[in-house]
C-alpha cells in the first residue's frame, strides 16, 4: 500500500494521542461497560490483539449485549482508521463525515499507534500558521510580477469576494461550519487587486459563513495598488466564477479521499 504524504501540512502524528487505552477481544461486555462508566474520557475503545486493531467497541454496541458476552461478538469490525502521515484535514473529513468522535491511527502493518479525536482536529485548525502562508504568497507574487506589496488585516464583506476555486467538498464545508459555530475561524487570505477582492484561501469558510448568515469575515489582505494580470484571476474568469453561488459543492462520495480511506481500512483488516 502506498501512502502519499504532504509534509507541508500538519499530519495526524503531530496531533494524535499515542498512549491509547484498548480492550482485548476476549474481554467481557460487563468489564468494558464498567470501564466506560468509570471513565470521564472514554465512550469506547479500540479492540486490539496485542497492538493489531481488530475492531472498535462503543457504549452503543454494549446496549443489547449480555454481560458475559465476549467483546469480539459485539464490536464493530467495519473500521474507519487514519494513517500517521495522513493530513489532519483529511482525518477531519473522515471524522466529520462519519459523526464519530475518535479515529484509531494505524501504521502500514495495521498496528495501533495512536488515536485522533475531533478535539485534536479543532486544535490543529487553531494552530495553523496563516501568516507564513500569506508571507509565502506575497513573496511569490512579488517575484513573478516584480512589484512590492503590502499586507494588512481587515474585515471584508463576503458578498464582495470573487472566488478563485470552482468547487468545495460538502464534508469539509460542514467542518468549517462546525468551527464557525464554536467561534473558531482562521482568517481568510484575500488579494485586493486594484479594488477587486480575489479570495485566495478560505472558500470553505466563506461558504460556511454564508450558510450561517455571517456577512463579513476577518482576513489577511494582500494589497496591489493598481490592477495587474493575475493567474488566479484568469482561472476565475475562465471558469465563470464571479460570486459565491458559482462555486460547486461536491458530495463526499466523489472526494478522492474515499479511496485512501478504503485502502487504509483494508490494511487494518487484512
Amino acid at each position: 500500500m502506498e501512502i502519499v504524504s504532504d509534509r507541508t501540512k500538519p499530519q495526524v502524528e503531530e496531533y494524535m494521542t499515542r498512549d491509547v487505552a484498548t480492550v482485548s477481544p476476549d474481554a467481557t461486555v460487563g468489564d468494558v461497560a464498567a470501564r466506560i462508566a468509570e471513565s470521564d474520557e472514554h465512550s469506547g475503545f479500540p479492540v486490539c490483539e496485542r497492538r493489531r486493531v481488530e475492531g472498535f467497541i462503543s457504549a452503543r454496541d454494549l446496549l443489547l449485549a449480555d454481560d458475559d458476552d465476549p467483546i469480539f461478538k459485539v464490536m464493530t469490525t467495519d473500521l474507519l482508521v487514519a494513517h500517521p502521515e495522513m493530513k489532519v484535514t483529511d482525518a477531519a473529513r473522515v471524522i466529520l463525515r462519519s459523526g464519530i468522535q475518535k479515529l484509531p491511527v494505524v501504521d502500514d502493518a495495521g498496528n495501533l499507534v495512536g488515536i485522533i479525536s475531533n478535539a485534536d482536529v479543532i486544535r490543529s485548525q487553531i494552530e495553523r500558521a496563516t501568516p507564513e502562508k500569506v508571507g509565502k504568497l506575497v513573496r511569490t507574487l512579488e517575484q513573478i510580477h516584480d512589484i512590492e506589496l503590502e499586507q494588512e488585516r481587515r474585515t471584508v464583506a463576503i458578498d464582495q469576494l470573487t472566488p478563485t476555486q470552482g468547487r468545495v467538498y460538502a464534508d469539509e464545508l460542514e467542518g468549517r461550519q462546525y468551527e464557525l459555530e464554536r467561534g473558531l475561524a482562521e482568517p481568510l487570505v484575500v488579494i485586493d487587486n486594484g479594488g477587486t477582492l480575489l479570495l485566495a484561501d478560505g472558500h470553505h469558510r466563506v461558504l460556511a459563513s454564508d450558510r450561517l448568515g455571517i456577512d463579513a469575515m476577518d482576513a489577511y489582505v494582500i494589497v496591489i495598488d493598481h490592477e495587474i494580470e493575475l493567474g488566479m484571476a484568469k482561472t476565475a474568469a475562465n471558469e465563470g466564477l464571479e460570486e459565491l453561488d458559482d462555486i460547486e459543492v461536491v458530495d463526499y462520495a466523489r472526494h478522492p479521499l474515499v479511496q485512501t480511506t478504503k485502502r487504509l481500512q483494508s490494511a487494518a483488516n487484512d
